[in-house]
């Protein structure tokens, strides 16, 4: 049978599915127009301004679904880097994703974006809105594999901070940054368990905090505005201490979108939290594992820094990506729903 689309008037928009850790990443490889903007901060907000009907066609049903993630490669002023990506969900444009930075590795070694690829492990920089990311790819015989990338600086903005939260009264949280500012509290402060309460009451508890935290903490980046916005909540088990047993937990992000992954952002938002409390040490590395699929990232810190006036760290963070599929979409003109729609 001949697979080939019939003719029809409308735009093509193709990409290469892939997964890490359950989560998807839809890579958008061919249909979009230029994205303007000297900078990767600027494209972003043109993407947003100019573009965002492509990013709900791709995003949203029917072509996605509500839980849909997605990365636009464009070109990066940065000398350093292999590719520029601007990142995308059911509600906008994130500045840092981890787990997107894990499949972009194997994606881009693959798919030559990095002209030379190396064994044992290939360098692939990923300019990503928070900055440059530095990943490493596992290479031998022609295949890639697992991939371990370097954070940009990684702080905590504060510690035991206390907001009334609707249905919930007063709950104490920590806000980290790891490429995104998330709000960090125990799941049993609301009678949960990451990995067995239903997943309409973790983000129902997690919504509520982040509606919260948005109302009540005004947050600040020091290098940029552009990063001073709450992403989401990230439930965790409470077992913050260091151990060689993985600790759980579900982040919630964007509008209620929940993450079937560790989240490599909040991974790394969670070390420096760790590292900041004494709770883990320079190089000891810990398992954290999705209290959505049980999949784990590993995750350590491996050297102080700072971002402006806040002492911080790099962490790395090391998971697998697998490829799912390719397609190629359409948006006929005829179509009123071609640019997507949303069922909450």
């Amino acid at each position: 049978m001949d697979m080939r689309l019939p003719p029809h008037g409308g735009a093509k928009l193709s990409v290469v599915d892939m997964h890490t850790g359950g989560e998807p990443l839809r890579i958008i490889v061919s249909g979009y127009p230029e994205v303007k903007g000297h900078t990767l901060l600027s494209k972003r907000r043109y993407a947003r301004q100019h573009l965002d009907h492509l990013r709900r066609a791709l995003m949203l049903e029917p072509r996605g679904h509500y839980d849909m993630y997605g990365a636009l490669v464009v070109a990066s002023e940065l000398p350093d880097a292999h590719l520029g990506v601007l990142f995308m969900h059911n509600e906008g444009y994130s500045t840092m994703c981890g787990h997107a930075v894990i499949a972009l590795g194997r994606f881009a070694v693959d798919y030559g974006l990095v002209k030379e690829p190396r064994s044992p492990e290939t360098p692939v920089n990923i300019h990503c809105p928070c900055g440059l990311v530095r990943a490493f790819v596992e290479y031998a015989d022609g295949k890639t594999g697992a991939v371990r990338f370097l954070s940009v600086p990684a702080f905590v903005f504060a510690t035991d901070v206390t907001v009334a939260v609707e249905g919930f009264g007063n709950v104490t949280v920590d806000i980290s940054y790891g490429g995104a500012f998330y709000a960090i509290v125990d799941a049993r402060r609301f009678g949960l368990d990451v990995s067995e309460s239903r997943t309409r009451d973790l983000v129902d508890a997690a919504t509520a905090v982040t509606k919260a935290v948005k109302l009540q903490v005004k947050l600040r980046h020091p290098l940029s505005d552009d990063l001073a916005f709450l992403y989401g909540t990230i439930l965790t088990d409470g077992k913050e201490e260091f151990s060689s047993d993985a600790t759980a937990n579900v982040c919630v992000f964007a509008e209620a979108q929940v993450d079937r992954s560790p989240t490599g952002s909040g991974v790394t938002a969670r070390v420096a939290l760790q590292y900041r409390r004494g709770q883990i040490q320079l190089k000891q590395s810990r398992t954290f594992r999705s209290g959505a699929t049980g999949s784990q990232f590993t995750g350590k810190a491996v050297e102080e820094t700072t971002c402006g006036d806040f002492k911080a760290v790099v962490v790395e963070v090391a998971g697998a990506a697998f490829y799912t599929g390719a397609s190629c979409f359409v948006q006929e003109t005829e179509d009123r729903l071609k640019d997507g729609f949303v069922l909450k």
